[in-house]
């Protein structure tokens, strides 16, 4: 009788469970759940949004599963779920961990407490919420719907959230709201100042904080000025920030992305100043990414779909300064010959194509973009583009339709 060989023996087992773990649904506590427990078993879990079409679902998770992954990599988090240029960040649990004891003292967390994780899962800032609870044998919660309720605020003592949550929070409370939250951790935009004033009236303690997917967390407000944490090291470079970081991702997955690299120190183009008492001082993106309710949108991402339907010449997406979101999404259009654009219509089509983030809050019909002399969309300034002229405006039917403005061949 033959013995199998040791190299016919390995081509006969059977391959090794993929490393990835696509996970998306409606109902987020689940979603986390999951994502956890893909974590234990050693996968690495890849969230979405349940509101994507499964065309694009499934373009992301080919992108990401087709990719060499790091031994190390634990975690994949997008950094702005784009359409057609799908990017992930791959990075390791140590690049979390280090940072929970960061958590733990500036929200005083303890055994008995449980974290309120407001943020929809496809965020990293979800992913990071529950890792970080996890860790620490936290009970933690989902809120019911989408924007936080009066029910959600019994039982948690912690938030994790955006601004948009502790506006919800903060408009709760002051209108008489039972709630047993004591602490919340706020980042993904700037806190407006009346804002924060009002949260701690109410008696909440309140840490902000700015960091990146690529970056993780950088920098905390206690209420003195955004401080770097312990353990990162920051400096700036011809007025953009550069970080140095135990936290800093394994790698980017997809086109595109605004991480560059320099040794040991990083940067994703976030224009900074330095006070000389060491307080960080923000002035947006250089790479003109806009940060909108703790997501970040590439203004190209959104220009690009724009620009590939028929009836758009050219588009320019900026982001309107906004006092809870930090940014609103807002297209400028230009409209191909002859066409009147209908702004419902497009708003309609964006439903189909592009993530919640992604999607305009504001559009504007202009009769012309300017151009740079190589026939360029120029980058404008909000207030440059909201002084063009505007498009006249078309005879709008009862119910515009999406085939107005969408070319068969797209999804």
């Amino acid at each position: 009788m033959t013995t199998p060989s040791a190299d016919a023996q390995e081509r006969a087992a059977p391959p090794p469970p993929p490393r990835i773990r696509p996970l998306r649904g409606e109902d987020h506590t689940a979603v986390l759940e999951a994502a956890l427990r893909a974590r234990a078993a050693g996968q690495v879990p890849l969230v979405g949004d349940a509101r994507w079409t499964e065309e694009h679902w499934q373009a992301v998770v080919a992108a990401v599963g087709s990719a060499d992954l790091p031994a190390e990599a634990a975690w994949a988090a997008f950094t702005s779920g784009s359409t057609g240029r799908p990017r992930a960040v791959l990075r390791s649990a140590a690049s979390w961990e280090v940072s929970f004891p960061v958590i733990d003292e500036a929200l005083d967390v303890g055994a008995g407490d449980c974290m309120l994780i407001p943020v929809h899962p496809v965020s990293s800032m979800a992913l990071y919420a529950a890792a970080h609870a996890d860790s620490r044998g936290l009970r933690w919660s989902t809120p019911a719907g989408a924007r936080l309720r009066a029910a959600d605020l019994v039982g948690p003592t912690l938030l994790h959230g955006t601004p948009t949550h502790l506006q919800d929070l903060v408009a709760l409370l002051e209108n008489g709201a039972r709630s047993s939250l004591r602490a919340v951790l706020i980042g993904g935009a700037r806190v407006d100042e009346g804002l924060a004033a009002r949260a701690r009236v109410l008696g909440l303690h309140l840490v902000s904080y700015f960091g990146a997917a690529e970056l993780s967390l950088v920098a905390m407000d206690h209420g003195n000025g955004l401080r770097p944490v312990p353990g990162v090291d920051v400096e700036v470079r011809d007025h953009e920030l550069w970080v140095r970081t135990e936290q800093l991702a394994l790698t980017t997955i997809g086109e595109g992305g605004s991480l560059r690299r320099d040794g040991e120190w990083a940067t994703v183009g976030d224009r900074a100043s330095l006070s000389e008492d060491g307080v960080i001082h923000l002035h947006g993106r250089a790479d003109d990414a806009i940060l909108t309710g703790g997501a970040t949108v590439i203004p190209a991402d959104v220009e690009t779909w724009l620009e590939g339907l028929d009836e758009v010449d050219a588009a320019l997406v900026l982001g309107e300064p906004h006092p809870v979101l930090g940014r609103l999404v807002v297209a400028c259009v230009e409209p191909a010959p002859g066409v009147a654009l209908d702004p419902r219509a497009l708003e309609a089509a964006s439903r189909g194509a592009l993530t919640a983030a992604q999607r305009p809050r504001k559009w504007r019909i202009l009769t012309e973009l300017p151009r740079t002399a190589s026939g360029k969309v120029r980058r404008l300034t909000p207030e440059q583009a909201f002084a063009l002229p505007q498009a006249p405006a078309p005879a709008l039917a009862p119910t515009p339709t999406v085939s107005s403005v969408v070319p068969e061949d797209r999804p």
